[in-house]
C-alpha cells in the first residue's frame, strides 16, 4: 500500500479572533506535485509556515513517512528531507551562483568537524554542477548571484532548495515576479526533477501559486482554500469542473 510522505490532519491556527487556518486536513503521495491555490486571505502560506516549522499551530498533527514532524524546527526539517523555497528570493547576490548552491547543502554534508577538513566545496562541487547544468544555468554559474536578473536569481533559489537532495520541497508561489515567458521553462524543470530525477531520490512538491494556467499546467491535484478551510481537492480536471470552486474563487 502507498504510504502518504506528508500528512496534515485537523491544522488549526489563530490570530486572536481571525481562524487563519480551521482544520485544514490532506495528504501528499510519494513523487505527486501537489498545488494549493485560494483567494488572498485563504491561509495558504499559514497553512505552508505551520507544516515548515515557521509558525505554531494552535492544533493539529504533521506526520512526514508516518513520524510526526509537529513541533520541529525549520533546521530539523531540513535534516530530514524537507525543502522549501520562499515568495522573495534567498539568494546571496555577493556569491557566485555555484557557491550558492554550494552553501544551500554544507549543512547537511557530515559533522561540522568532517567540513572543516573537507574540499573547499565541501564535497558538493559536483552535484552542485549537475544542478547547474539541470537548470540550464552554466552560463552563469561563475557570475555573482546579485548581478543576475530577476527571473536567473529566481532559477538559482529554485535549484538551492534541491541541493540537499530533499524527498519534499514546499515551493511559495515559484512564478511570482517572473517573466511570463520562464514560467514554461520553471514548470518543465519541476516536471523533470519530478519525473526523472538525476540527483538522487524523486522527490514530491507542495506549490502555493496564484499562476493558474501554471498550477493546472504542473500539479497531479490540487486543493482550493478558502477563508482558512479546504473548499475541494482534486484533480485539474475535477477543480475544473467544480462549480463551487468556480464560484468562489476561479470565476467563470
Amino acid at each position: 500500500m502507498n504510504h502518504p510522505l506528508l500528512k496534515v490532519t485537523g491544522l488549526k491556527k489563530a490570530y486572536g479572533a481571525i481562524q487563519a487556518v480551521g482544520g485544514v486536513s490532506f495528504e501528499v503521495m510519494p513523487g505527486e506535485i501537489f498545488g494549493v491555490i485560494g483567494p488572498n486571505g485563504s491561509g495558504k502560506t499559514t497553512m505552508f509556515n505551520s507544516v515548515l516549522g515557521q509558525i505554531t499551530p494552535d492544533a493539529g498533527e504533521i506526520e512526514l513517512n508516518g513520524q510526526s514532524i509537529s513541533g520541529l524546527s525549520p533546521l530539523a526539517l531540513s535534516r530530514r528531507g524537507v525543502g522549501r523555497t520562499f515568495q522573495t528570493l534567498q539568494v546571496f547576490g555577493k556569491m557566485t551562483v555555484r557557491d550558492n548552491l554550494i552553501v544551500a547543502a554544507q549543512e547537511h554534508q557530515g559533522s561540522m568537524l568532517s567540513r572543516m577538513f573537507a574540499p573547499g566545496d565541501s564535497g558538493l562541487g559536483d552535484r552542485a554542477d549537475a544542478l547547474i547544468d539541470q537548470f540550464r544555468i552554466r552560463h552563469v554559474a561563475d557570475t555573482l548571484a546579485g548581478t543576475l536578473s530577476y527571473g536567473q536569481q529566481k532559477l538559482v533559489d529554485i535549484a538551492m532548495a534541491f541541493m540537499a537532495q530533499p524527498a519534499l520541497v514546499l515551493l511559495d508561489e515559484p512564478c511570482a515576479g517572473v517573466n511570463p515567458s520562464l514560467v514554461g521553462g520553471i514548470s518543465n524543470l519541476l516536471k523533470e526533477l519530478n519525473r526523472n530525477p538525476k540527483l538522487g531520490r524523486q522527490s514530491s512538491f507542495v506549490v502555493i501559486e496564484h499562476n493558474m494556467d501554471f498550477v493546472m499546467d504542473l500539479c497531479h491535484r490540487i486543493m482550493v482554500m478558502v477563508e482558512g478551510r479546504v473548499m475541494a481537492i482534486g484533480t485539474p480536471a475535477e477543480i475544473r469542473a467544480n462549480k463551487e470552486v468556480l464560484d468562489a474563487y476561479l470565476g467563470n
